[in-house]
């Protein structure tokens, strides 16, 4: 009788592991740092997986899970088969933040089948980077009985589990202030790029790519499990196979800056370069026209041209900012009475070498655009600044997309303004050389803010911050004024990167007084050869070098207190000598700016000081000595 006891006991724990077994799938990033589990859970058909990054948990057991057609793709499960590939080449962009970009990835793919869904299948292909982890689900014309019909997703509510006291730098909006917050009690949706703070040491971010036929979706703590995020469409999509949900990203890294040093994995993320000839793409510094009048406007064509910036900016040009047409120049008297011959102002600014730039409102562009392009082109605008879009819902993020993809055919570059942030979409169509969708100094922050944003909003790629310097309490006599000192805001170019810099935003050329520090600008490019973030803490400091050519610029800030950086130059060239022009904040200099230069020789192994004062900064140019 015994012995039939324990062969029945062994028979039910025979049973009970055959049907609760666990298959595992892990997929592993080419330096093995990164290991991805992926387990589909029996009986319940569970796909779930967890992250580690070496050797440290960064994501705990968490679902996936898709809802389409009104089925939820997260239980009942059975993996088909799973195809896997490798790949490692380089790229070189249009632009960019270095010259040269890997793409080094192993990918698997599943194709998974639902037990009570039998006339649909999909399938998930992740990708393992050295930087992250990228995912998303597949639908073709072959997974569903329905062929090329369409069908319809509600809701993306894969799971992002972290350990407790893991903190989120939560913001609500593109353009709204970021907060350090546990996971529990956010005052609501949280926009990406998120950036966790782990507690064993690591940082993740949470982000996506590819976001072109889709909606926008943000992140919110999950209502049933403590310590987990998920996805929250803007909406629903209804599309037809084939077709691919954006990538869902997760970037691990041992500190803040290397997360943003490895921002090329979103662009990596996207299609190659869809434009033949790029030629007409080109990069650069601009100004925005302040007078509304021909008169100002050819004064600001010549600051331009004499302060090496290429593109004027030409804003409020034609009317009224919401019904306005947008095919004729119109200058609303409220706004200006002074003469304004637009045609003048593009001839001018030809005729002197700078480009222009016209800031147009999404009314005008959605009713007008196929018109409005061949206009322009014959005009010979150079870009087109998209203004108050509407971003978020699958239709007017189709609608904002095409219209670059339009923009291209003639040759006519963009920036979005307002809420929307980039996925990548400008390695595809660079034409697109950059967006707002960050807190800039058109709302005046703190320079708090300023060392939150290169390792949170930085990370999606470039930003349009519309960089002030004259904007002063000590020059203005009312209005919103720059909370940080000068030498602060000349770093931030260099910090900040957008092919398209605007500089001087609130300014005017008669603000200028031959400031001497001006010359760092009239210097700086807006794309580079090579990047390095060099140190940082996100909400504290940070400082970066970029290089062009031979040159390197560094730019450093500091948040609300002062504190002392020490900078090695390893980076430089071996055995070669430079020269370092430095640029700081001195009250003894007798200027309206008080900005320092001072000069010194340097190299490779030499190691700067650098004394910043409260919100304060320092901006330096490396050039090699021979050059003088």
């Amino acid at each position: 009788m015994k012995n039939k006891l324990s062969i029945l006991l062994f028979g039910l724990f025979l049973s009970c592991n055959l049907f609760s077994q666990t298959t595992g799938y892990p997929i592993v990033s080419p330096d093995k740092k990164m290991v991805m589990n992926i387990d589909l859970q029996q009986p319940e058909g569970k796909l779930t997986y967890s992250l580690n990054f070496d050797g440290k948990p960064v994501v705990l057991s968490s679902k996936f899970s898709i809802t389409c057609n009104g089925k939820a793709w997260e239980s009942k499960l059975a993996v088909q088969c799973v195809n896997e590939q490798k790949k490692d080449t380089t790229w070189k962009p249009v632009y960019g933040e270095r010259a040269v970009i890997r793409d080094n990835y192993t990918e698997k793919t599943f194709k998974l089948t639902k037990a009570d869904h039998a006339q649909m299948g999909i399938s998930l292909t992740i990708r393992a980077y050295n930087e992250g982890i990228a995912f998303r689900y597949n639908f073709s014309e072959t997974d569903t009985i329905y062929g090329t019909g369409p069908f319809h997703l509600s809701e993306e509510l894969t799971e992002y589990t972290f350990a407790e006291n893991t903190m989120a730098w939560h913001t609500l909006r593109a353009q709204t202030p970021h907060n350090l917050l546990p996971l529990k009690n956010w005052p609501g949706e949280s926009d990406r790029p998120l950036v966790l703070q782990l507690p064993n040491g690591l940082y993740a971010c949470l982000t996506e790519a590819q976001m072109t036929n889709y909606v926008r979706t943000k992140f919110k703590l999950s209502a049933d499990k403590p310590n987990t995020i998920t996805g929250s469409m803007y909406g629903t999509v209804d599309e037809l196979p084939p077709f691919s949900t954006p990538w869902r990203v997760i970037m691990v890294a041992h500190t803040p800056g290397e997360l943003l040093q490895n921002n090329d994995l979103i662009l990596n993320l996207n299609k190659p370069c869809e434009i033949k000839n790029t030629a007409w793409i080109k990069p650069g510094k601009v100004m925005r026209e302040m007078s509304l009048s021909t008169e100002g406007a050819k004064k600001a064509v010549d600051f331009c041209a004499e302060h090496n910036i290429q593109y004027l900016d030409l804003t409020f040009w034609n009317g009224d900012d919401i019904t306005y047409n947008a095919s004729k120049p119109n200058v609303s008297a409220w706004r200006s009475a002074e003469p304004y011959d637009m045609f003048e102002i593009i001839r001018y600014a030809k005729a002197n070498g700078v480009g222009i730039w016209l800031y147009v409102n999404q009314r005008p562009l959605t009713l007008q655009l196929d018109s409005l392009l061949p206009l322009y082109h014959q005009w010979g605008i150079n870009g087109i600044k998209f203004g108050f879009v509407h971003v978020g819902s699958h239709r007017w993020t189709v609608w904002l997309h095409e219209a670059i993809r339009k923009c291209a055919k003639y040759e006519i570059m963009a920036d979005i303004h307002d809420e929307y942030r980039p996925t990548g979409f400008s390695r595809t169509y660079p034409n697109l050389l950059t967006q707002e969708g960050v807190s800039g100094n058109e709302g005046m922050p703190d320079a708090i803010n300023n060392t939150i944003l290169p390792f949170t909003r930085y990370i999606a790629g470039a930003a349009d911050y519309t960089i002030c310097y004259y904007a002063r309490k000590e020059f203005r006599k009312s209005g919103r004024y720059i909370k940080n000192t000068p030498a602060h805001q000349l770093a931030l170019p260099v910090i900040y990167y957008s092919p398209l810099q605007y500089l001087f935003w609130y300014d005017t050329p008669d603000k200028y007084q031959g400031e001497p520090e001006i010359a760092f600008w009239d210097e700086l490019p807006t794309v580079w050869d090579d990047t390095k973030v060099l140190c940082g803490e996100i909400g504290k400091y940070i400082s970066i070098a970029r290089k062009s050519g031979d040159k390197w610029f560094i730019g450093s800030i500091t948040n609300t207190e002062a504190r002392e950086l020490k900078i090695p130059l390893s980076f430089l060239d071996k055995g070669k000598k430079y020269e370092a022009t430095i640029y700081s904040d001195d009250p003894k200099v007798n200027t309206r700016t008080h900005v320092a230069i001072e000069k010194r020789g340097v190299n490779a192994k030499t190691e700067l000081t650098l004394k910043l004062d409260a919100s304060g900064g320092q901006a330096i140019l490396l050039k090699p000595a021979s050059s003088y």
